[in-house]
């Protein structure tokens, strides 16, 4: 049987069927089936190609069709205005890290605007859990100028920083608009479970001063404006595709750069250069092929969905978990303040260890898998998806109710 093409799909619903499992990965993570039954249908011999996408060459007529489609069919989801351009990377989302300070710090608007101040601009950081705080801890290495513009909240029993909330934009500690160079965060900590209400740092931020979002883990579950960022960067290995990918939504101007300069790139390496992979079409040299034509596939079935539809799908999910976690709280202990809990990673406690890994061991055995939580956090995780249909929460939700009621 000759599968329907991923474009054409509206089904969400992978099920257990082809004996597969409940994936509830972090990342890399389940894939929508329509789109996993279309690259085997077209594994060995590419729409009457001869050869597989895994080996075509990249300058080849069809491959170029393929990343253009892939990027099209982006732009179409996400509205993405004319004046951005669309990448295609490599080095994952920890590469970003250092690319978009490297890249913004290259853009002859910021280095206009810091020829004007007479002293380095701030690169201003919201550190709301780990993948924020490796992104700081990387752009100090390269020696960033840094202000940490909120590090999490404060116990009020210990004192310690934890990553469960955010304090209230009162309490941020922004530079002044004409001192800061850009402003970072990460949307949705796929670690800690906390996810940054959309548009919550745009609207605190001067509109003179760009911000680079990482999107890593949320992008294409809801709608995004992204007119208003300078840049969004995402890996794609979380809700867009398969690992080796990355992604980058810049604003052209942000890319113009004063040639004459040689201080401009020279510590700026040419994989990491956003400019080098815009001026080529994103292929200046062989780009992960594989990877971003099941992207493209993954894009075409989002466009099918609609993200309003997703986001919907996103916050029932969700909410089904987080209404069985909120019924008993002595039991299943959430560990994020309501208003900022991941609609994508959802993360809580049990008693004990033990009961921990008996919940984990017995999940698996229902075909519910990759629930074990980070090795820095521990506890349980439960990752949802796109591509997780409602049927999938649901089952996972019964299995609380039952493990609840033989365990508590």
């Amino acid at each position: 049987m000759t599968p329907s093409p991923a474009s054409a799909s509206a089904d969400n619903t992978s099920g257990l069927s082809h004996n597969r499992v409940w994936n509830f990965s972090a990342g890399p993570s389940v894939l929508p089936m329509s789109v996993l039954e279309e690259v085997q249908h077209d594994l060995l011999n590419y729409k009457g190609q001869g050869m597989s996408v895994l080996e075509m060459s990249h300058r080849s007529k069809v491959y170029g069709s393929i990343i253009s489609d892939a990027e099209a069919t982006l732009r179409r989801v996400l509205k993405v205005p004319d004046n951005y351009s669309v990448l295609f990377l490599q080095g994952g989302g920890t590469g970003e890290f250092a690319a978009s300070y490297l890249n913004l710090m290259a853009s002859k608007a910021v280095r206009e605007k810091q020829r004007k101040l007479g002293k380095p601009l701030v690169c201003d950081y919201l550190v709301t859990g780990g993948w924020s705080k490796s992104g700081l801890k990387e752009v100090k290495r390269l020696g960033a100028n840094t202000n940490v513009v909120l590090d999490g909240v404060k116990s009020a029993s210990t004192g310690e920083t934890t990553y469960n909330s955010l304090p209230l934009v009162s309490e941020w500690k922004l530079s002044k608009p004409e001192e800061t160079a850009y402003v970072y965060y990460c949307e949705n900590e796929t670690v800690h479970g906390v996810e940054t209400p959309a548009n919550y740092v745009v609207d605190a931020v001067d509109p003179s001063v760009p911000v680079i979002c990482d999107m890593s883990s949320n992008m294409l579950s809801r709608p995004v404006d992204v007119s208003r960022f300078g840049a969004i960067v995402a890996g794609a290995q979380k809700n867009m595709g398969p690992a080796g990918v990355s992604i980058v939504i810049v604003r052209k101007d942000l890319l113009e750069r004063d040639e004459s300069d040689p201080e401009v790139t020279r510590n700026l390496p040419s994989v990491l250069d956003w400019c080098y992979f815009d001026g080529a079409g994103s292929m200046p040299h062989t780009p992960p092929t594989f990877s971003i034509y099941v992207c493209g596939l993954v894009f075409k079935w989002a466009e099918a969905q609609g993200l309003e539809a997703l986001s919907k799908l996103r916050d029932e999910r969700s909410n089904m978990v987080y209404d069985e976690i909120d019924a008993h709280p002595e039991f299943f202990n959430g560990l994020v303040d309501k208003k900022y809990r991941s609609a994508m990673n959802l993360v809580f406690t049990l008693p004990t260890p033990e009961l921990e890994a008996k919940f984990i061991a017995e999940a698996a055995e229902r075909n519910m898998v990759q629930l074990k939580g980070h090795r820095s956090l521990g506890g349980i995780r439960i990752s949802l998806y796109n591509a997780i249909p409602v049927e999938g929460a649901k089952a996972f939700v019964d299995f609380m109710k039952e493990f609840y009621n033989k365990n508590h």
